[in-house]
Formats: C-alpha cells, sequence, structure tokens
C-alpha cells in the first residue's frame, strides 16, 4: 500500500513584511481512503501585493483542497488535477474582480499541485512555482516555468545561463486568477520507495540553484532537517523573497495496472 512521509514550511524572508505563500495538504486518514483518494500536496505564491497576493495563494490552496475532499470514489488524479486547477482560478479570478470593483487590486497566484495513489504522481502547475523528482542522488524538474525567459530557453533563443540572469526571468505568462480560464500542465510519473518530491516556490529556486538543492537532500535524510536546511539556504542567499517548501518521501508503493480504466493490483 503507499505509505508517504512529508515536511513542509513558508517562510516570509528578511525583506517582506507579509507571506504571500501559501501550502496545504490533504492526508487520507485509513487505508480505504488511501486506495480511493490518495495524497494531495499544493503549493501557491500569490500576486498583487501584500492582502491580495496573499488572498490570492491562501483561496487557490483552499479551493483545490475543498475540491480534493469532495471527490468521488476511485477519480483518476489525471483528469481531477487539472479539473481542481481551474476551479481555483475561478475561484481567484472572482475574488479579484470584486476587489477591483470595491476599488482594490486585482490578484493571481502561481500553483503547483502534486497527488499521489498506488505507485504513481500527478502534477499540476501554472506559474513559476515548481515541482522537482529527487532520485538515486539525482535532481530532476517534473515543471517548467510559465515565464517568459523560460519560454525563449525553450525556443532556443537564451540560454540558461542568460536566463538566469535576466530581468524579466520573473515575469509570468501563466498564473492563477488573471484570466477567466487557465490552461494547466499535468504530467503523471511513476514513483519508487526512496523517491523524495520537492515542491517549492520562486523564492527557494530563484536563490538556490539547483545542484546545491541536490547536494541538501542528498546530505539530509530527515525531511524536516532537509526542509529547514533548504529554507535556511535561501535566506542566506539574502531572504529577498518568501520562500515555500514541501518535501514528500516514498516509503512503499503499491504497484498497479490499468484495465478499461480501473486499476488493479500487480503481484
Amino acid at each position: 500500500m503507499l505509505n508517504v512521509e512529508f515536511a513542509e514550511i513558508t517562510e516570509t524572508g528578511r525583506v517582506r513584511e507579509h507571506n504571500e505563500d501559501s501550502v496545504g495538504h490533504v492526508i487520507p486518514t485509513s487505508p480505504a481512503q488511501i486506495h480511493a483518494h490518495g495524497w494531495l500536496f499544493a503549493l501557491a505564491d500569490g500576486m498583487g501585493g501584500h492582502e491580495h497576493g496573499e488572498v490570492a495563494s491562501q483561496l487557490a490552496i483552499k479551493t483545490a483542497l475543498d475540491g480534493f475532499r469532495k471527490i468521488p470514489k476511485g477519480v483518476m488524479h489525471v483528469s481531477l488535477l487539472p479539473k481542481l486547477v481551474q476551479e481555483a482560478n475561478a475561484a481567484v479570478y472572482d475574488a479579484g474582480h470584486a476587489s477591483v470593483r470595491r476599488g482594490g487590486c486585482a490578484m493571481g497566484t502561481t500553483f503547483v499541485g502534486c497527488a499521489l495513489r498506488f505507485d504513481s504522481a500527478v502534477v499540476s502547475h501554472v506559474g513559476d512555482s515548481r515541482c522537482y523528482l529527487f532520485r538515486g542522488g539525482k535532481l530532476a524538474p517534473l515543471t517548467h516555468d510559465h515565464t517568459m525567459v523560460d519560454e525563449q530557453v525553450r525556443l532556443g533563443l537564451m540560454s540558461k545561463e542568460e536566463a538566469a540572469v535576466a530581468e524579466g526571468r520573473h515575469i509570468l505568462t501563466r498564473s492563477l486568477g488573471t484570466e477567466l480560464f487557465v490552461a494547466a500542465d499535468t504530467i503523471t510519473v511513476s514513483i519508487l520507495p526512496g523517491d523524495v518530491l520537492l515542491l517549492c516556490s520562486d523564492g527557494l529556486h530563484g536563490y538556490v540553484d539547483d545542484d546545491d538543492i541536490r547536494d541538501i537532500l542528498a546530505r539530509n535524510g530527515d525531511l524536516n532537517k532537509a526542509a529547514s536546511t533548504l529554507v535556511a539556504a535561501s535566506l542566506d542567499a539574502g531572504g529577498h523573497d518568501n520562500v515555500s517548501v514541501q518535501l514528500v518521501r516514498i516509503l512503499a508503493v503499491e504497484r498497479m495496472g490499468l484495465y478499461r480504466g480501473r486499476p488493479y493490483r500487480l503481484l
């Protein structure tokens, strides 16, 4: 049976007065829920300045978690997560327009969610909050940033080294709440015992490079220690942004196959 352990931290940082990041999770409370629903971990980085960014990220997380808790038994995560992202987008979009009508500001947020069930993880994201897979001492990104510079890198118009220092590297091309509909990128990956999934905001990956993140995970087997060390590395690099980290270690999996859309246990 699938079993995991996790740690999460969200910090304001050394410069900003408010934390516009939010994190959340849904944990099954019985073996039946493990099979029927699984786990969900989610992280969001709000935009809109102080209160509005905070509201956007919290609303996105709450909407996604509430939606996950209500899913019917056995719904496939690969179809569910994009739906939850769209529901979160609609909630932030409506809240932003209500704020503007009251004389306030529009709002938006990034979002990355990871749902786990049986022997797979499904990741959906919008914006530049990331999900990584740490396996066998190697760190691999499972998401790509929805930013102007990242699109230029993928088109071959800019190198990764140039993108890392480009002035527009934080300009998003996609986020929740800016449009009525949003397209989430969604992937499914097979998971193995010992794998660690890392969800993080750009307060981490914008200040700590991937090699250092990998080394921290390799040196710290305790997830709480690893999470706090990652956050400390971001703060040591200046702490100019809010920083949030979720770490999920796979302890055991249940190998499953699909027949006509229905999962069955593999021996």
